[in-house]
């Protein structure tokens, strides 16, 4: 149908054009406040391009999208409505909700797109646009030292580190110890671990080993021992925003492997996991807000829906923040959490498009 053509073109057109728009300016002031660091840690200028703005682009792209989505829907739907397209839409025959369908139709092309970039392509540009920040822009060291560590590096084996060295890949007061059907059955004290990047493996100094056969324990001890374990330099000194660099299936693979190890801040993985899916969606809760608040045709132009917008979608994206507090106050589960913003601005959508002018 020649409308639905018209108000897809409409609204993809101006998406596209907006968050080019936006993100130029973006990139000016990210730029202006990154400049110096640049210049002190001698980026260069390649690196600078094409390692990190443009995987800056996409990454802010997809963060913004559903206020982007919602300004886009405001602002051309505005603009019909104040040129009496719409009356002449409605005059003609054409229901409300038929008038939706190119809306729904453009807001589902957006979700795929989103949901795509965010979980199969963004990933691996953030892991580019990471290591460039780690290079040329965190000019204070990262903290390199980790203390009381516990970790289940595999079903029943447990291991405690005292404190651990990220600069020298060096712990110290380690011990190891393997259960089988809930029973202690070896441990193992030392008094330090150091990482061997030539051999792959772990090299434990002065230790002693207890095992535990039946009634009897067996004692060994010993000075230097080479080891293989289930466990990496890397997982101490990673960043907690490394889950940005990982696509849905490595991200679910970290999570099992965390919650094995019995790590503490799952519940942020788990958030990052379902704001995935939930961000998307929200195109389709913007653009039913969008459509109803500025269908209207007001007097004074444009300016009041504009802003009835938003603050709709400011509204939307801060309260996505707050919600998510709760998950990791462990109030509400991180699936709850992240998907109540989209279900009470559901009920606020219902409620906004009974009231538009049908």
């Amino acid at each position: 149908m020649i409308l639905d053509w018209y108000i897809i073109r409409k609204f993809l057109g101006t998406f596209f054009f907006t968050i080019a728009l936006i993100l130029a300016i973006a990139v000016v002031f990210d730029l202006s406040e990154k400049i110096d660091d640049f210049l002190e840690n001698e980026a260069p200028l390649r690196a600078i391009v094409v390692d990190y703005y443009l995987n800056f682009i996409p990454y802010f792209a997809v963060l913004f999208s559903p206020l982007f989505t919602f300004i886009t829907v405001i602002y051309f739907t505005s603009r019909m409505a104040y040129n009496t397209e719409i009356i002449a839409i409605l005059s003609s025959g054409v229901s409300f909700r038929r008038i939706l369908y190119p809306y729904f139709i453009s807001a589902f092309a957006l979700t795929v797109f989103a949901f795509v970039l965010s979980n199969y392509i963004i990933p691996h540009s953030n892991a580019r646009k990471l290591a460039f920040e780690e290079e040329y822009y965190h000019s204070s060291p990262k903290q390199n030292r980790n203390r009381d560590i516990h970790k289940q590096i595999e079903p029943g084996i447990f291991v405690y580190l005292e404190s651990y060295n990220t600069n020298f890949n060096r712990g110290l007061k380690f011990s190891i110890e393997k259960f089988d059907d809930g029973k202690l059955v070896s441990k193992l004290f030392a008094d330090d671990i150091a990482w061997d990047s030539v051999k792959n493996k772990w090299h434990i100094r002065n230790y002693y080993i207890r095992e535990f056969q039946n009634e009897n324990q067996l004692v060994i001890q010993g000075r230097d021992l080479d080891t293989t374990l289930n466990l990496h330099p890397e997982e101490f000194r990673r960043r907690d925003n490394a889950v940005e660099a990982m696509n849905l299936g490595e991200l679910n693979r970290f999570i099992n492997t965390q919650k094995m190890q019995g790590a503490e801040d799952i519940d942020l993985f788990m958030i990052e996991k379902h704001r995935r899916f939930s961000f998307p969606f929200s195109a389709f809760i913007l653009t039913l807000i969008g459509v109803s608040v500025s269908s209207k045709k007001v007097k004074g132009g444009i300016g009041m829906q504009l802003g009835i917008g938003l603050l709709i979608s400011f509204s939307y994206i801060v309260f996505m923040q707050f919600s998510s507090q709760f998950a990791i106050s462990g109030a509400f589960s991180p699936f709850i959490a992240v998907w109540i913003p989209n279900v009470l601005f559901t009920i606020i959508a219902v409620f906004i498009y009974r009231l538009a002018p049908k």
